[in-house]
């Protein structure tokens, strides 16, 4: 039950779906202990306030058409933070301080700010109306780190990347190879470096860091993290197991996969999904087509609108391809992930590692095959396949034998059971840390509580 009286917290989310949905669930974590909450969104990608009734939405204007399409380029997704940031600044000030003004006139005082940390232009508000911001990081820990050492692996000469260094360790980071922590590929690297060093300094600003991850998972990373932020920083995750049943999905989700689902036999099914934005050539859809149909094991398979660049949807499949796999396989445009992943014949999880899917694999101890494009993608999965070594990476040119060979390796040889054994181990791990005692639940005592503090 909701406790009553300590105020108001004022969210502000990235507009990506992958943003959204944790700041969201942090959201209903605040409101279950107490916290009033105003939601300020951008027009684009606006959740549904008709999913959070007890919610207060305010949208505000982001210079964006209605059918802006976010590019897949990790070039162009800089530059998009870059524009938001920019064109959002004075929408987002005039709307927070009448919030502020209001939440005065109700005695509903307004606590603090939370804001994801890729709105670095929200610290320098913040501090003008005397309101404290803490920041959503919704990636883990350790791409965190890396994210924040880029000037200092560019001054080492570590990045640009070189052919000759390319599977060796980085001295700094031993867990990661130099090819983990090249994040993208940045066509202008003075301005990359500056937004990587604007986003540091104002998340040092700012009063606090909450990640959507666990002590537990990640132990070994919060001394360096702590030394590169020397603020309060809060793993209360994972978020979604608070309130599993929620959803802010902005994509509507073909629910018709659960019950195709039910028709299969446990630990069979091959979930394959490369998240809200990732997009792949036609040569390499194909490639995945055959390498799916060749490994003869039952698939689920997301096949978003846009996936693939130039075509609608599943037009560019061979002629007779549905007809060979058939009732093999279920595509679906969308899928409501957590409950796929939490059912019972689901036995593989073919994923871009972006931090949520991955976070929610771990949780279902469903073992991976991973396939980044970009960002936190590459450090999560190195840490899937060789740090918890549950899940395998596919590191090269997509290709139908490799995907039929990553595929038995997790579904039929030895090797796939010991990764079973090791994420069921990491997944009763998770869940204690959220239980009374648990890492994840001391650190959300701690939010509160300094929240309450403001």
């Amino acid at each position: 039950m909701k406790l009553k009286g300590r105020g108001s917290v004022i969210l502000f989310p990235l507009p990506f779906q992958g943003h959204i949905n944790p700041m969201l669930q942090l959201a209903n974590i605040l409101h279950e202990r107490g916290f009033s909450i105003s939601i300020i969104h951008t027009r684009f990608n606006s959740p549904n306030p008709l999913n959070y009734p007890l919610f207060r939405f305010y949208p505000i204007p982001d210079g964006l058409s209605e059918n802006h399409v976010i590019s897949s380029d990790p070039n162009r997704i800089v530059a998009f933070v870059k524009f938001l940031n920019s064109n959002c600044q004075t929408p987002f000030r005039v709307c927070l301080a009448k919030l502020i003004s209001t939440s005065l006139e109700d005695e509903d005082p307004t606590a603090c700010l939370v804001t994801d940390a890729l709105w670095y232009s929200t610290q320098a508000v913040a501090d003008d109306l005397k309101l404290p911001r803490i920041v959503l990081r919704t990636s883990n820990v350790s791409s965190f780190i890396v994210l924040s050492s880029m000037s200092l692996l560019f001054e080492k000469g570590y990045l640009p990347l070189q052919d000759s260094v390319v599977e060796m360790e980085v001295p700094e980071l031993p867990q990661f190879r130099f090819k983990d922590i090249a994040m993208l590929e940045a066509s202008d690297r003075e301005s990359f470096l500056q937004f990587i060093e604007i986003l540091v300094q104002e998340t040092k600003a700012s009063s606090g860091i909450i990640l959507n991850s666990c002590e537990d998972l990640e132990q070994e990373f919060l001394s360096k993290l702590s030394l590169l932020f020397p603020i309060p920083v809060f793993l209360i995750g994972p978020f979604h197991k608070y309130f599993p049943a929620s959803s802010s999905s902005l994509l509507p989700q073909d629910r018709t996969c659960i019950s195709w689902l039910d028709k299969q036999q446990p630990n069979s099914v091959i979930y394959v999904s490369f998240g809200s934005v990732a997009a792949i050539e036609e040569a390499d859809f194909l490639e995945v087509a055959w390498g799916l149909a060749n490994s003869m094991q039952p698939f689920l398979w997301v096949v978003r609108p846009g996936l693939v660049q130039g075509s609608e949807w599943l037009e560019i499949l061979p002629n007779g391809y549905l007809e060979m796999v058939g009732e093999r396989t279920h595509i679906v445009k969308w899928a409501p992930q957590q409950e796929v992943l939490a059912h019972p014949s689901t036995g593989a999880f073919w994923t871009h590692c972006g931090w949520n899917s991955t976070l929610e694999s771990l949780c279902e101890g469903v073992p991976m095959i991973c396939q980044p494009s970009f960002g936190d993608q590459k450090t999560d999965s190195r840490f899937v396949s060789h740090v918890w070594r549950v899940g395998v990476h596919l590191e090269f040119k997509i290709e139908r034998g490799e995907i039929e060979r990553a595929i038995r390796r997790l579904m039929v040889e030895p090797e796939g059971q010991e990764m079973r054994e090791r994420i069921k181990l990491i997944k009763d791990k998770i869940n204690l840390c959220l239980k009374p005692g648990g890492s994840s639940y001391k650190s959300l005592d701690n939010l509160v509580s300094y929240i309450l503090s403001m």
